[in-house]
């Protein structure tokens, strides 16, 4: 295995313990070392996901900028997925073949990885840490593979059950959301010694169905991108209040709840609803939208353009049912948007609630119109709450929680070398 690449920084010399960098000045590292912080270690980390390729998903979106941030960093980043680039680092292992579903998985915006073990190999050689995304079948074989190689593994938990059985209808049959659990603890889980959660919610849940390791309680984090800035509503739409939503076109998020809801405000005709997202519901959500007097603006926006969208909006509310942590509410607090959130009891979302105007009962259109009305009538509250959001959100700053990602790799590290000495 390569040395980690520790830099002892002394005056205008360091030392390198790597056999193949040779680096004699500070000033040779200043282009890869953030030197505003302490950085004790440069890592050689691999991080191996499932899923990767356009950023229409959640679990894309977060690897992306874990990747990012570590190599900001100065890490030594590889990555090994379903996504075919050219960029340096990155080792395609292509995309599984589900035959006659093959249509189904592609609706859905996602492409699994199909199993390499030569290419896995190939790209955790030499790894400090290999970090497992997600708990399928390439996971499970970089698993086998670091264990073969004497190197730590940590993993990330961004698939609750109900993400699973939402699909056919079951997510509230609980026995088969814990089989669900049970199946990915026996398959991959009960080999891992750090698990990263990316809420308390998804920890308490997977506590409560018999996982005992160590569960690190980190969020995905929110890039420097989302901030608060002068935006002018769009020509069109500019005496419209501007609901904003931001997820998948998908059963579990509700977006039927919300259109719902907006038909029975008493401020029907001066909502303006957008809808950010693609998904396998985006034929029916047009549909549903069709009933509104204002019909709903429903579109996948790039990083920039929703920024702007947030800026510019009124309101934000967050119907999903499931959600592992909804890096999108955090997002829009970021800018001081105020939401109302679903209060269901398998989504981490309602966490972000601050009060109890920023709630409503799931799945109950009724209750999220006089919320949304609330906020329209009283202006003023909603003013004096983005105050609150602004603090609340500080946590979630992606510098911050790339800090504990880097923590828990060095302690899965630590663990590894004295269990092995």
């Amino acid at each position: 295995m390569i040395k980690r690449l520790c830099f002892v920084v002394k005056h205008s010399f360091f030392i390198v313990s790597s056999p193949n960098l040779t680096l004699t000045t500070v000033t040779d590292i200043i282009p890869v070392l953030n030197l505003e912080r302490k950085l004790d270690c440069i890592m050689v980390i691999t991080i191996v996901t499932d899923v990767l390729g356009a950023e229409n998903n959640g679990t894309t979106i977060t690897a992306k900028r874990l990747i990012e941030n570590l190599k900001k960093r100065g890490h030594v980043v590889k990555v090994v997925s379903p996504w075919e680039t050219d960029e340096p680092g990155y080792y395609g292992v292509g995309k599984r073949n589900f035959g006659i579903f093959n249509k189904y998985v592609a609706k859905n915006g996602v492409v699994l990885a199909k199993v390499n073990k030569k290419i896995l190999r190939e790209a955790m050689t030499g790894s400090d840490v290999v970090h497992i995304i997600l708990p399928f079948q390439l996971g499970i074989a970089a698993e086998k593979i670091a264990k073969e190689l004497n190197i730590p593994t940590t993993s990330g938990f961004h698939c609750q059950a109900e993400n699973v059985t939402t699909h056919f209808g079951l997510q509230n049959i609980e026995f088969i959301n814990h089989f669900i659990y049970r199946r990915f603890y026996r398959k991959f889980y009960k080999h891992q010694k750090f698990v990263h959660c990316p809420s308390q919610f998804i920890a308490k849940e997977l506590r409560k169905n018999g996982y005992g390791m160590d569960l690190r309680v980190i969020s995905n984090g929110v890039v420097e991108d989302f901030h608060q800035k002068d935006v002018l509503k769009p020509q069109g739409l500019e005496d419209k209040y501007i609901i904003l939503t931001i997820g998948r076109l998908a059963h579990e998020k509700r977006h039927d709840i919300l259109i719902e809801a907006i038909k029975l405000s008493k401020h029907e005709k001066d909502i303006q609803l957008i809808i950010a997202g693609l998904g396998p519901l985006e034929k029916q959500t047009r549909q549903w939208g069709e009933s509104l007097i204002n019909r709903p603006i429903i579109g996948f926006y790039f990083k920039k353009d929703l920024v702007d969208i947030i800026n510019y909006a009124d309101l934000y509310v967050h119907p999903a049912d499931i959600e592992i942590e909804s890096i999108a509410c955090i997002e829009v607090i970021t800018c001081g948007l105020v939401p109302i959130i679903s209060d269901s009891r398998k989504s981490a979302a309602n966490s972000f609630a601050l009060l109890e105007e920023n709630l409503f009962k799931a799945g109950n259109a009724l209750d999220l119109a006089k919320k949304i009305d609330y906020f329209i009538d009283h202006p003023e509250i909603k003013q004096s709450f983005q105050k609150k959001y602004f603090d609340y959100a500080k946590p979630f700053q992606i510098n911050v929680c790339v800090d504990k990602m880097e923590k828990m790799f060095n302690d899965a590290i630590a663990k590894h070398n004295s269990e092995t000495a």
